[in-house]
């Protein structure tokens, strides 16, 4: 049995197939999990859910920014943008309901025990351990399925707070969750976000770093022997410089590649991907 972990898919159908093809993906052996961002600017947004739904007991997915757009859109928490959104096609279809209550249960962290490693769509924060990562990420989850969802879904978009305190309460409590887990590429080492930054990790503004070379996070990652693997981020184009930080968004829907990650072995395979 080979357990693979791939980057952000975005509705890009094609691709997710002939990279399936490339790995040999066998059902019956091998499992996957998603980086999150299933959906969403690509094409075929509702052809990758059905996939992954069909495939559900073996094939799993964390929630991304673009998932949670899906859902808040979906629940009339924010406005449908045409020139944004391109997953009508799942919002149209007669069984939308079974698939969107279906991602509203996927998690928004994932850690696999047995290979020590935690995936998240976006990164952490430095002072979050793995335990805590996890428990913040449960926090939400239980939102996410709770009556007051469209309410959650609409507070979560904004960029503040920018500091992690164990103190903050309610929506921005929420709202500071999700966007570290869906949404943060720089921090300083102290862990204040910015939320602006989306170039590669050689624009860092001053004072800020990539989230994964923050020392504080580097200093406990190495002691644990975790990796963090996350995608959102396709301007690393996957490189980290850091084994226990793996980057799997390499631009699918950008027209560059889509990335599949052997966990146990560390082997990355990749297909070339056409631009939209």
């Amino acid at each position: 049995m080979t357990a693979y972990i791939i980057g952000d898919v975005q509705g890009c159908y094609d691709p997710l197939q002939r990279l399936l093809e490339k790995i040999r993906f066998d059902e019956s052996r091998d499992t996957i999990w998603f980086t999150g961002d299933i959906v969403n600017r690509g094409p075929d947004s509702l052809k990758v859910i059905q996939f992954i739904y069909q495939h559900r007991a073996v094939i799993k997915t964390i929630l991304g920014n673009h998932d949670l757009t899906l859902l808040a859109v979906a629940k009339g928490s924010v406005p449908f943008q045409a020139e944004r959104h391109t997953f009508s096609d799942i919002l149209e279809h007669s069984q939308r309901e079974e698939y969107l209550d279906w991602l509203l249960h996927c998690p928004l962290a994932h850690f696999d025990q047995q290979n020590q490693i935690l995936l998240v769509h976006a990164g952490v924060v430095p002072q979050w351990d793995v335990a805590e990562a996890l428990s913040l990420a449960q926090e939400v989850e239980q939102r996410l399925v709770s009556d007051d969802c469209a309410e959650l879904l609409h507070h979560l978009y904004g960029n503040t707070p920018l500091q992690w305190s164990p103190d903050l309460q309610g929506w921005e409590r929420y709202r500071f969750i999700v966007n570290v887990l869906t949404r943060i590429r720089f921090c300083t080492p102290e862990g204040k976000l910015d939320l602006v930054t989306k170039e590669g990790a050689h624009a860092a503004p001053p004072g800020y770093v990539p989230w994964f070379t923050a020392p504080r996070l580097v200093a406990r990652l190495k002691e644990s022997g975790i990796k963090i693997v996350f995608g959102h981020w396709a301007a690393l184009e996957g490189k980290t410089s850091q084994a226990w930080a793996v980057g799997l968004d390499t631009g699918c829907v950008w027209g560059n590649q889509l990335t599949a990650y052997a966990v146990e072995s560390g082997s990355r395979f990749c297909i070339d991907c056409p631009r939209r």
